[in-house]
């Protein structure tokens, strides 16, 4: 089975194509950074403008690069949200209207479930394991029993963790994007220079908060002289922060695993999944949390951690191989739970 996989949720335009073999025939992604980097964010309005200009391109070079026709594909997968909604309706509409004129199955995949599944393309996790998903618009504990089947454990009350990220590395004026400059200072910096809260942490329950860790960052700058900030003193407080951080994943994930034992005795592995899982620093908090609740961990490869079209690709093979398929009407949502399902196709 072969699956052409198309994602545009927010600044990458990505194409895919992917088998049930678990092989990657091709996975293209183009990058939005420098049309975004002088507007210190994403700007929804240019990301869409950038995807409907490229994602016929990738999606030709995606085919040719895995070597096969549109005649030899199984299925048609695209993220229908959540994410920017004039970036997922190009890749959505790009994908039905491939969908239709070749007569092919159709999928609209959940962005979050290609992220939460990608553990079983890259690593064949088998099902139930416990997954953390977190990126620059989420972050969540959740256990994993099928495709379309999750139960939340936990979530964010306030702020992604993505989302501190980049805020804190733009208080530090360390560049755009913000998570991998603030992880790069850090490396640079004293973790134990600055005492930062760590909210939650201790509390029961799995959910998680980053607002209070955001402000305390802004009150220590804040009172630091006028200026441009010292890149040692950047450096510190980006290494307290990204610490505070891995001791707040790591305190909720114990907390979900000892529930996530309880619920599926089966269960032996946590995964994390999502851009901000490529943080070395958090990846290793967490596998030592791991070890000591004597569970296995697994990190997908760095390149699909962050948005890609393999992840979507293999989502949708995976209800392609249970027969869920969606109908050409299905809808671009800009907000979509993980754990609420799709509506069920029609006809």
């Amino acid at each position: 089975m072969r699956v052409l996989g198309i994602e545009t949720s927010c600044d990458e335009t990505a194409a895919a194509v992917v088998c049930d073999d678990r092989t990657i025939l091709s996975d293209v992604v183009l990058s939005q950074l420098d049309e975004h980097r002088p507007y210190g964010g994403v700007v929804p309005e240019i990301a869409a403008r950038s995807h409907l200009d490229h994602i016929d391109r990738l999606v030709a070079q995606a085919m040719d690069e895995a070597g096969i026709g549109f005649e030899e594909l199984d299925g048609v997968a695209a993220t229908a949200g959540p994410g920017l909604i004039g970036g997922v309706m190009v890749g959505l509409m790009t994908g039905k209207a491939i969908a239709l004129t070749r007569n092919l199955p159709f999928v609209a995949v959940n962005h979050m479930e290609g992220h939460a599944l990608t553990p079983r393309l890259t690593d064949g996790v088998d099902f139930p394991y416990l997954a953390l998903l977190v990126s620059g618009g989420h972050c969540l504990l959740t256990a994993v029993a099928g495709p379309g089947d999750f139960q939340r454990y936990g979530s964010t009350v306030d702020d992604a963790v993505g989302e501190a990220f980049d805020k804190t590395a733009k208080l530090l004026g360390l560049g755009y994007p913000g998570g991998p400059a603030l992880e790069a200072a850090a490396r640079d910096g004293d973790p134990a220079a600055y005492d930062l809260p760590r909210p939650m942490r201790g509390r029961a329950g799995c959910d998680f908060s980053f607002s209070g860790l955001k402000t305390a960052v802004r009150h220590i700058v804040d009172r630091l002289p006028d200026g441009p900030l010292d890149y040692t003193v950047a450096a510190n407080i980006a290494a307290s922060f990204q610490a505070a951080v891995a001791d707040v994943l790591a305190d909720r994930a114990r907390n979900a695993i000892a529930r996530f034992q309880a619920d599926h005795p089966g269960g032996t592995t946590l995964v994390v999944a999502g851009g901000v899982a490529a943080n070395e620093t958090l990846r290793a908090a967490l596998a030592d949390t791991a070890e000591a609740c004597g569970m296995a961990f697994i990190a997908p490869p760095l390149r699909l951690c962050t948005d890609n079209a393999a992840m979507i690709a293999w989502a949708g093979l995976e209800r392609l191989r249970i027969g869920l398929t969606d109908s050409l009407d299905a809808p671009a949502r800009p907000r979509w739970p993980l754990d609420e399902p799709a509506p069920k196709p029609r006809g």
